[in-house]
């Protein structure tokens, strides 16, 4: 299913729509403030089998991240952080960015396997923070590229990533043309702060 939705006058028939998919454990590509990328409902398995599956992987060696829709729940997925690392976050969320941060118990369970760190996101996108909301927890998610084959140009344009994807994928959502680099990833786990990938996000640490 290809939908289009206007991030200045969201559609919240669209969101809802977005929401039910992930709900029933189906995967859906959305449109970031990066690249397109693709995600399931976290707590649900079938769809975290289903996102792993995608990229080729059994789930336990998967390495997905989570969008989530503000910082306010951030404790239900890692440990306690320091508050200069909480800081860095408030400045730079919502934004281009990958935070690495070190996972409590629940993460291990929730992908089979013994992670121990988290990468999180809050992108700049109204569309993808309006279908978190309305979820009500975040969306494990995974970029539409492998790290080895770089960014395509069709992963930017919505119709080429419908035509690729719409015989696997439950919805694709046109919110726009995407970019063409990744976010900034920033390891948090160690105590300083380090840029591991240097995507569209700059940041001072």
């Amino acid at each position: 299913m290809y939908v289009e939705i206007n991030p200045d006058n969201i559609d919240k028939r669209l969101v809802q729509q977005a929401v039910d998919i992930l709900k029933k454990g189906g995967v859906i590509i959305f449109p970031t403030d990066t690249v397109y990328s693709m995600g399931c409902d976290l707590f649900n398995k079938k769809g975290l089998n289903e996102l792993a599956n995608l990229k080729g992987l059994k789930l336990n060696k998967a390495n997905f991240s989570i969008i989530c829709h503000d910082l306010s729940n951030l404790s239900d997925y890692v440990k306690q952080i320091d508050r200069p690392i909480f800081k860095l976050l408030k400045q730079s969320l919502p934004g281009p960015f990958t935070f690495i941060l070190t996972a409590n118990n629940i993460v291990p369970k929730l992908f089979d396997s013994n992670k121990k760190e988290i990468g999180i996101r809050i992108p700049d996108n109204k569309i993808l923070l309006a279908i978190v909301e309305l979820l009500g927890n975040p969306i494990a998610t995974t970029s539409l590229h492998n790290d080895e084959d770089g960014i395509q140009d069709y992963f930017a344009d919505p119709y080429a990533i419908y035509e690729r994807y719409d015989d696997t994928i439950a919805m694709i959502i046109d919110g726009g043309n995407g970019r063409l680099e990744a976010s900034t990833v920033i390891d948090c786990t160690s105590g300083a702060p380090e840029i591991v990938r240097q995507g569209i996000g700059t940041i001072e640490l």
